[in-house]
């Protein structure tokens, strides 16, 4: 059994934190970090936190992929990424302190020919029966969102359990296939079914609806609030949240996905699970990179999970 992560448009993240942000000015900053990062790059970093190997696939280019490849090695994380013209992107994340906002600018990313696609799709159709491939984050410039589905068709077909944590309503068409996982957070629900907010009743709700659609697990993120869990017979927990200082919310419901899906591949106890991935996404909202699992026992004291009934 062989873990992958799929990243269709990872990044290099700038995290910077500054007393103020006025317009017209020069704004000094206290403190910046950069990070290799992608939604799925960070589960895979994750799980090799927790021990867990795995290897990263994706779309990379210029010298910021080279550069998100490098790390990647460097922490031991195997890569087999698709080179392609133009560059990976840069994002930037800024904290200022006296209104206690957080900025998130992002851009969008080279874009991607369908010779590279085609190459991404081989690579998974060579994966072997129970295998895993997580399919995380955005999809580049020149990616059509039914490559989704052609991702979940193949996984079927080959007996490859596939995760998805994708935004794009397209990921409804995967179910279907009946993958193995799929985490949305509590906004991406809420517009998947029309609605415009989420009560816990719904979460559960319209999680078991994604259930009957076709996914064998749900794994559901709300934010400040905790997590949900909806298994495949539909039986459902609810994992509050620790509370603590913000300091930048990027990487936190990677960590969730990261953190739960080792306890899964593992057979760790469903509610220790659950407690362990959330404590450990709110580390990580804590900090201004990932966790490092070093709070994530004294979090999950604050913690409580309880099973949902209708």
């Amino acid at each position: 059994m062989v873990i992958y992560t799929c990243t269709m448009n990872p990044a290099i993240d700038l995290f910077i934190e500054t007393e103020r942000m006025e317009a017209g000015k020069v704004n000094r900053t206290l403190a910046n970090e950069i990070q290799a990062n992608g939604k799925g790059v960070n589960v895979s970093l994750v799980m090799k936190k927790l021990g867990l190997s795995s290897t990263a696939l994706g779309f990379t280019g210029g010298f910021t992929g080279r550069y998100i490849r490098d790390y990647l090695t460097e922490q031991g994380v195997a890569n087999n990424f698709v080179e392609v013209a133009g560059l990976t992107r840069i994002n930037v994340f800024t904290k200022v302190n006296t209104s206690n906002q957080e900025f998130k600018l992002v851009n969008q990313g080279p874009t991607v020919s369908r010779e590279a696609q085609d190459e991404l799709l081989r690579q998974i159709w060579e994966m072997a029966e129970n295998d895993y491939i997580v399919v995380s984050g955005s999809l580049p410039k020149g990616v059509d969102p039914g490559i989704l589905t052609e991702l979940a068709k193949i996984s079927k077909e080959r007996g490859i359990k596939a995760v998805f944590d994708v935004s794009h309503p397209a990921v409804l068409d995967t179910l279907s296939y009946q993958p193995y996982l799929l985490k949305p957070n509590d906004e991406e629900l809420a517009e998947w079914f029309g609605l415009t907010g989420l009560t816990r009743e719904h979460s559960l709700l319209y999680g078991r609806r994604l259930i009957h659609l076709g996914a064998k697990n749900v794994l559901l993120s709300l934010g400040s609030k905790g997590a949900v869990y909806i298994a495949e017979n539909l039986s459902a927990w609810f994992c509050s949240a620790p509370k603590g200082r913000v300091v930048n919310t990027a990487g936190a419901g990677d960590t969730l996905l990261g953190s739960f899906l080792t306890g899964l591949v593992n057979g760790q106890n469903i509610k220790d699970n659950l407690a362990r991935s959330v404590a450990a996404g709110s580390s990580t909202a804590f900090k201004s990179g990932l966790t490092d699992f070093s709070d994530v026992e004294e979090l999950k004291k604050h913690i409580q999970v309880q099973k949902m009934e209708v």
